[in-house]
Formats: C-alpha cells, sequence, structure tokens
C-alpha cells in the first residue's frame, strides 16, 4: 500500500524552487527565465513568494501558474524581439517585472537585451514616459470626478472614488515618481517599508499624499484589517498578509488587504447599500473607511500627489 506520508514529501521535493527552475530551463519550449522578487536574495523573508518570469514558444498571453507556492509567470516567446523596443514596451511590457528579475536562463540574450533597453535610457525617455504616466493619471482623476462626485452621490461613489484614487496613486504616480531615480516599482506585500526607503528621503510631500491614501495604523490596524477578511473570499490574501504581519510588516498587510479587497469585491463596492449590514462593517474595515479620506476628498489627496510628483517634491 502507498505510504501518502512519503508521496506528499516526494512531491514537495520535486516541487522546490531549484526544481522548478531545472524543470523550466529543460523544456525546449521555455526560450528565457528569470526569478523575480526576494526570494533568493539577502532581502528575503518569511513571506517572499518564489516567482519565475518564463518566455515561452505556444504561449499567447500572460498567465500565471501557482502551485505548492510557487508562482510561474509565462509570456509569449514572440514578446522577447518585441519588448526590446521602448516604445513598445512601455505600452505593452511588465517593465518593473523585467527590470528587477535576475537572469537564469537565456541563451538567445534576449531577455538580457530587454533588461539593457530599461537600465539605459536617457533622461529625455524618463522625462517622456513620466510625463505620459501623469497624463494618464490625470485623466483618470478627471473619470472619477465626473463619475463619483456631485450632487445624488451618496456612500457607493465615496469608496469607488477612494478605490480609484489609491489605484492612480500606487500604478502611476508612484511609478512616475520612481523614474526620478531611475527605478522601478517594488511588487512584493512590503510595499510600505520599500517606498518610504526608496522614496521617502528625497520625496517626502508625495510619498506623504501616497500614505495618506491608505491610511496606516501600525498594528492595531492591521489586526483589525486581518479579522475583517473572514468570510469574504479572502483566504489566500488573509495567509500571505499574516506573514507580513507576524514579521512586523504591518502597514504592508494593510495595504495589500485594501487593495485586494477593492479589487476582489468591486462588485459590492457597486451595490453597496444592498449589502448586509455585517459585511458593510467588514468591507469598510478592510478599507479603512473610518480613517481614509472618501470621495472628493480622497481625489483631492491623488491630485496633490499627481501635482507632488510633477515638481519632483
Amino acid at each position: 500500500m502507498l505510504d501518502r506520508s512519503t508521496d506528499k514529501t516526494g512531491a514537495e521535493r520535486l516541487s522546490t524552487p531549484e526544481r522548478v527552475s531545472e524543470r523550466l530551463i529543460a523544456d525546449r519550449k521555455v526560450r528565457a527565465l528569470a526569478q523575480a522578487g526576494s526570494y533568493g536574495t539577502d532581502e528575503q523573508w518569511a513571506g517572499s513568494l518564489p516567482t519565475f518570469v518564463a518566455f515561452e514558444r505556444g504561449v499567447t498571453e500572460m498567465h500565471e501558474d501557482v502551485r505548492a507556492g510557487i508562482s510561474v509567470i509565462r509570456y509569449p516567446y514572440e514578446a522577447l524581439d518585441q519588448w526590446r523596443d521602448w516604445q513598445v514596451a512601455q505600452q505593452e511590457a511588465p517593465l518593473a517585472l523585467l527590470a528587477t528579475s535576475r537572469v537564469l536562463y537565456d541563451p538567445t540574450n534576449g531577455f538580457g537585451r530587454i533588461q539593457r533597453t530599461l537600465w539605459n535610457l536617457n533622461e529625455s525617455q524618463l522625462a517622456a514616459y513620466r510625463a505620459e504616466l501623469i497624463n494618464a493619471a490625470a485623466e483618470r482623476l478627471d473619470a472619477s470626478r465626473r463619475h463619483y462626485t456631485g450632487p445624488g452621490h451618496g456612500a457607493q461613489e465615496q469608496l469607488l472614488a477612494l478605490a480609484d484614487a489609491r489605484d492612480i496613486a500606487l500604478t502611476l504616480l508612484y511609478p512616475a515618481l520612481l523614474t526620478y531615480l531611475h527605478a522601478w516599482p517594488e511588487f512584493e506585500i512590503r510595499l510600505p517599508h520599500a517606498w518610504r526607503a526608496r522614496a521617502g528621503l528625497r520625496y517626502p510631500k508625495a510619498v506623504y499624499h501616497l500614505e495618506g491614501l491608505y491610511a496606516f495604523g501600525g498594528a492595531d490596524e492591521a489586526r483589525r484589517v486581518l479579522l475583517a477578511t473572514r468570510g469574504l473570499g479572502l483566504v489566500e490574501q488573509e495567509r500571505r498578509a499574516r506573514a507580513a504581519f507576524q514579521a512586523g510588516y504591518y502597514d504592508g498587510a494593510v495595504r495589500y488587504l485594501r487593495d485586494e479587497a477593492a479589487r476582489k469585491h468591486r462588485t459590492d463596492l457597486d451595490r453597496w447599500a444592498h449589502l448586509s449590514s455585517a459585511r458593510r462593517d467588514k468591507l469598510g474595515t478592510l478599507l479603512g473607511v473610518t480613517r481614509a479620506p472618501l470621495g472628493p476628498a480622497a481625489l483631492a489627496v491623488a491630485t496633490a500627489m499627481l501635482e507632488a510628483v510633477r515638481e519632483g517634491h
């Protein structure tokens, strides 16, 4: 009879990051492979997620597989050549992921050429990219004001405006700020701690506004937010956030859960008035509605961040 405990141990051995990378490199369809994130580096911590970035033949669009706690992000092989062109890459490519990954296998040097393109952008290219990000943020802020502010708008619009303001600040304005440093955004759960170390001293106004949107509150707020995940289908998110909490990355846990709650429960925000009071309470705690700016106030904070980024403050 099969010893299932022995079988499980064997399966776990086959699913180590080292074995996964070996299998990917041996796969003839894989034409380039890199490792992303802090796992395997001096910055590794208990919540580091082993992450591989692969370019494969036969892949038509990006998709991510997560098995046994190991993530493999797959891109079409053709992108290896297309993303060498900066004009194409800035429209299509996951720039931060590519720029910060560590190449493991790259026989045609395609991944390396993409990275050199990103690392060697000149000041005029970075300034143009920064202006593009800022303009995109301004357009989205204008759209949010039209949709979520003004007469007749209620609680759901207040929350949707907050969710939009956070997304605009994090995905457009923070990357724009980092162009002054020729740096790329981090994508780990410890993000608030990283943005303070990377940009907080040089650009205090911009980072101050970014933090204001998330309404951090240290360990006490992180504990409240973790408890509020129960019953909302955020099991995996709660697990990752708890690892951050236990490591002392309280604001990282809060930022992650605020953004994940808004992303996963956007439909609930749209129909806020029809939710049960218990569900509203949990989502309200997750989003930080009693602490964070709402509606026009949230959009005003994001606009102030935009001006700080534009001025390099």
